[in-house]
């Protein structure tokens, strides 16, 4: 017999969801626009699919510190930084997610737009955004 978690795992209950356009100013807001985070890996899956893995607070948990994934799909520009450079990343000023021109970009630092996003240490433009939560 199973236990209620591996009923849970099997079911999929942690499995990567999609992030839409509307729900992008309370997503962000949620991980303090993802201020003192930590970014634990960044990996290219595939030429237009990029694996972004950060250690951040999360505010619907009382402020608790988890895992958050961030998959981005039909990525059409990136600028992207050497495994080895990652742990020395200031995310004091957190970074930002946007929607602009039918497109998410994500950028290290306070960007307002895609063309301010491209002057940022790390970025990527991508159609499609999938996030997974996990434990610490």
């Amino acid at each position: 017999m199973m236990s209620k978690i591996e009923v849970w795992s099997v079911l999929g209950v942690n499995k990567m969801r999609p992030l839409l356009q509307t729900e992008l100013v309370k997503f962000t807001k949620r991980f303090a626009n993802f201020r003192d985070a930590e970014i634990r890996s960044l990996e290219l899956i595939a030429p237009t699919q990029i694996k972004l893995t950060l250690a951040l607070q999360d505010e619907a948990r009382a402020f608790d510190w988890i895992t958050l994934e961030l998959e981005f799909y039909g990525v059409s520009d990136a600028k992207l930084l050497d495994e080895s450079k990652l742990s020395f990343v200031d995310m004091s000023e957190g970074a930002t997610l946007i929607y602009d021109n039918e497109r998410f970009a994500f950028a290290i630092g306070e960007c307002y737009n895609i063309s301010s996003i491209k002057s940022s240490i790390l970025y990527i433009i991508a159609s499609n955004i999938k996030y997974k939560e996990n434990q610490f």
